[in-house]
């Protein structure tokens, strides 16, 4: 149980007022920021936004493909192919909220402490429930004005992973029957619709180093593939990545564009020496000691070369597992992943095609083609046809959709933060659950909040969904004390 240790000392410090469950005090609490009125919530209403979370950016990309969606008759609902030429989900509303400050939630498993990233889990949840959120990390009090949602979609393999079924026994308790669909499941059913009933076939999986901890993708895709009826052997193969996701979000502790030298600070893994030659870097974004023949101490500090590191390492672990078919099937299987699919693609291809002393190194265990599954894409369609079948497609004008993002709380005095900002490492994960702390606040989304490569990449990656984004920071009401350079355009 995840117990509160800690007494308030005046509102708004993020301190809770007695000792008690994360989820007792969401539901028992009026005094908390954490309250959530569930016996008066409103259960039904189509007109609420549908609310989203990830432990970072990285679940945009799963926004991107349900305000992208076209796949049935706006005018009857019903499955159409080609779709009707208008987006499926056009009047919905959507409220996102990326826990950026307590990403990658990946990290938590290995470091021992489950049961902080589940309650991180719940508390996403609760804000998507809630009303409240804050303007600034520190001053000022929350506003009591967000609406609630819908349903909910868990942006994040992770959280799914780990938090799913908690997050189901949370909204049974609270008597809230609000739609839950994560990722795990649309990933496996996207793979396994790429397979023949009778195909033998090897699939990989690239997600977290906690989501592949968690075992989840094998189990589903193993019962999902009985439920089907699939006679094939499917031999699954996971690489569990420690740093790539928090490198397209930029975190310091994978990249650091000011670095020119390897750092006390790095996170990431350290490639082989051995199969130093097979990644493929770019050495302009590697950090090293002594020469690019004979380096020491070597850091990757780009996006493109951990795509490339978690690439060889996928492929590296299909040749020594013996499996029976060459790798034809890779489920993304972290959210931040679609945004670097094309280099996956690139690094991919490059494997096959790599020669060593005449000989193809990889193209045994490699398909000519690699097919990517984005969960994405099937999660859009079972959120559609869950919402037309309860009768919850918003039918009136398109409300305005909102987009929040977590920060260290710097109004609570225990939370340890860098000279960037940032939760120390330490700090994220050695923190106990059930502290009963407000260690971060819940802001929106903004030009402070966001950094501005990060903001390029989400305008050429989501354009769509960035649209969203720049119509909420600069017509919104609640960001009307915002500041000019702090809107997002």
């Amino acid at each position: 149980m995840m117990r509160a240790l800690v007494v308030v000392l005046a509102a708004g410090t993020g301190l809770l007022l007695a000792p008690r469950d994360i989820v007792e005090t969401i539901l028992q609490d009026p005094a908390s920021f954490y309250y959530v009125d569930a016996a008066h919530y409103p259960v039904g209403d189509a007109g609420l936004p549908i609310g989203v979370f990830d432990s970072g950016t990285g679940g945009l990309t799963v926004l991107r493909e349900i305000v992208d969606c076209d796949r049935y008759d706006n005018a009857t609902g019903a499955p159409r192919p080609g779709g009707d030429g208008r987006p499926d989900f056009e009047r919905e509303a959507f409220t996102y909220f990326a826990d950026q400050a307590n990403m990658p939630y990946g990290t938590y498993p290995a470091e021992g402490n489950t049961a902080l990233l589940v309650e991180h889990v719940i508390k996403d949840v609760q804000f998507l429930l809630g009303t409240r959120y804050y303007l600034s990390d520190s001053g000022g009090t929350y506003r009591s004005d967000k609406r609630p949602v819908k349903a909910i979609v868990i942006a994040c393999n992770t959280a799914t992973a780990y938090g799913i079924e908690e997050i189901r026994k949370f909204l049974a308790r609270a008597k809230l029957p609000l739609k839950v669909i994560g990722v795990i499941e649309a990933g496996s059913a996207g793979a396994l619709d790429t397979l023949a009933k009778g195909d033998d076939a090897t699939v990989g999986v690239l997600a977290t180093s906690g989501t592949v901890q968690s075992g989840a993708y094998p189990r589903v895709l193993q019962a999902m593939a009985a439920e089907r009826g699939h006679r094939g052997t499917i031999a699954v193969v996971q690489q569990g990545g420690t740093s790539l996701a928090g490198a397209i979000d930029g975190a310091p502790d994978f990249v650091d564009p000011a670095a020119r030298a390897p750092r006390a600070g790095y996170r990431g893994p350290t490639p082989d020496p051995a199969l130093l030659a097979r990644y493929g870097f770019d050495w302009s974004g590697m950090l090293y000691e002594g020469t690019r023949e004979a380096p020491r101490n070597v850091q990757m500090n780009s996006v493109a070369n951990h795509v490339a590191y978690e690439a060889l390492s996928l492929v590296e672990q299909v040749r020594r597992s013996g499996a029976a078919r060459p790798l034809g099937t890779v489920i993304l299987g972290c959210t931040h992943y679609p945004f670097v699919a094309g280099e996956f693609r690139r690094q991919f291809a490059r494997l096959r095609d790599l020669k060593e002393n005449g000989e193809y190194v990889y193209r045994p265990v490699l398909a000519e083609e690699v097919k990517l599954i984005d969960p994405a894409v099937i999660t859009a369609t079972q959120l559609y046809e869950f919402l037309a079948q309860n009768r919850l497609l918003a039918s009136g004008p398109r409300a305005a959709s909102e987009f929040y993002i977590s920060v260290p709380n710097r109004a609570n005095p225990a939370v340890q933060t860098d000279a960037q900002g940032y939760f120390t490492y330490r700090y994220k994960y050695d923190r106990s659950a059930g502290s009963g702390e407000e260690t971060v606040r819940a802001v929106p989304f903004s030009a402070h909040t966001i950094p501005a490569d990060t903001l390029g990449r989400l305008r050429t990656m989501v354009p769509s969904v960035f649209e969203l984004i720049v119509h909420f920071n600069t017509t919104s009401p609640k960001l009307t004390t915002l500041p000019p350079n702090d809107r997002i355009r």
